[in-house]
């Protein structure tokens, strides 16, 4: 953990679009331990949730409310995820909002995931010129299925779908 805490403690964080903004810093604190191993609070929410922002043992970033939903495989994929969505949310033409049962009408054919957020119940996906979000972690961990959403960044030129970052460079 001292590693984590040198590479990302304190480190003040862009509200996330989701989440209600998500924790305002990193900064783990509270261990719990179970039988898995050690759980760490990500840090505190800038408003009030009926969930944390953890950290599992195995290092997975995500919410723990009645149910625990790992929303990315590490703290960077949540950085990533984050900072994606602030750079699309510049670049898009067009963003569209579906949420709950819509969401199941999204066609990913002919989309490849972003491999940089590590994404687990909260994934990326990129097409030829429009980047697709997909929110779950809400309607997982609180069981509430119309809590799913999903944002589609569309009319991206090649700066907006990959800021720069070459296939490969990630």
């Amino acid at each position: 953990m001292a590693a984590y805490q040198k590479r990302w403690g304190g480190l003040v964080l862009p509200p996330a679009l989701q989440y209600d903004g998500g924790p305002k810093y990193l900064d783990p604190d509270s261990p719990e331990s179970d039988s898995a191993g050690w759980w760490f609070e990500a840090g505190m929410q800038r408003t009030a949730v009926p969930y944390s922002f953890m950290i599992s043992p195995s290092g997975e970033f995500g919410i723990q409310a009645d149910r625990w939903a790992p929303l990315h495989t590490t703290v960077q994929g949540w950085v990533e995820s984050l900072a994606l969505a602030h750079h699309v949310s510049m670049c898009a033409k067009q963003v569209t909002r579906l949420v709950g049962d819509d969401v199941n009408g999204i066609e990913l054919d002919g989309y490849e995931p972003v491999p940089e957020v590590m994404g687990l119940a909260d994934t990326w996906w990129r097409g030829t010129d429009s980047l697709v979000a997909l929110y779950t972690g809400e309607a997982m961990s609180l069981e509430f299925p119309k809590g799913r959403i999903a944002l589609i960044y569309s009319g991206l030129d090649e700066w907006g779908l990959r800021g720069g970052v070459e296939v490969g460079d990630g």
